[in-house]
């Protein structure tokens, strides 16, 4: 059964299908796609997608003083909903929150917080990414963070293309190998494209060759 995240995800067509495989930012052929762009777009659903964040960190059990978006694809989101975070705190007042953002490409000049960063993360920092696949972006921004001396507590996809790395590791395993920090994700696309497919009415060899896909390399196995 979806939770209300996991159908909202359904009805805006995050996922999707290409008839012809594409090569993916990680260098893989892949059938299908997590694709927040739109939903980052349009001012509703990017308002609802913060809800549902906000929703979901308020309900872990751990405490955090910063949202850091891995950049670009999850800085809106984390601004956003780090300001509605910050109003809702005790003590939330002029200075006590920083609302922390990376620059995409560094400033030839100026402090080194301000060359690479927006509002340089403060505290314990949560970084938000908004899909997944072999983790690479995350590791790498969570990373240049620890560089900075920044204290990341933990790391949350939106989306989990459920895919293993070359070496063999899902991103949960690889986040916490390279950067010793615990990784969450909100949705799977293990359960997310039965339900996609069916939404879509999708062709019966696009199903195979998902399937095929993810006996290659997914974390498991997809089940129609």
């Amino acid at each position: 059964m979806l939770n209300s995240f996991e159908q909202f995800m359904i009805d805006q067509d995050i996922i999707g299908f290409f008839p012809e495989p594409v090569t993916l930012k990680s260098g893989r052929l892949s059938h299908f796609y997590v694709n927040w762009r739109q939903a980052s777009v349009d001012a509703w659903s990017l308002e609802q997608t913060s809800q549902f964040l906000l929703a979901y960190l308020k309900e872990l059990p751990i405490e955090f003083d910063t949202l850091f978006g891995v950049a670009e694809g999850a800085t809106k989101l984390s601004v956003i909903t780090a300001l509605k975070w910050a109003a809702e705190q005790e003590g939330f007042e002029k200075g006590s929150h920083v609302i922390a953002m990376g620059r995409g490409k560094p400033k030839a000049h100026g402090a080194p917080e301000d060359r690479y960063f927006i509002g340089m993360p403060r505290g314990r920092t949560f970084v938000i990414e908004d899909t997944a696949t072999t983790g690479i972006s995350l590791i790498q921004t969570i990373k240049s963070l620890q560089e900075w001396g920044v204290q990341v507590v933990c790391a949350l996809s939106l989306t989990d293309r459920m895919e293993k790395s070359d070496d063999g590791l899902s991103v949960e395993e690889a986040v916490r190998k390279e950067c010793q920090v615990p990784y969450l994700t909100m949705a799977k696309a293990t359960k997310l494209l039965p339900l996609a497919f069916q939404k879509k009415s999708g062709e019966g060899y696009i199903k195979e060759a998902l399937t095929i896909e993810f006996e290659k390399h997914g974390v498991e196995p997809l089940r129609w």
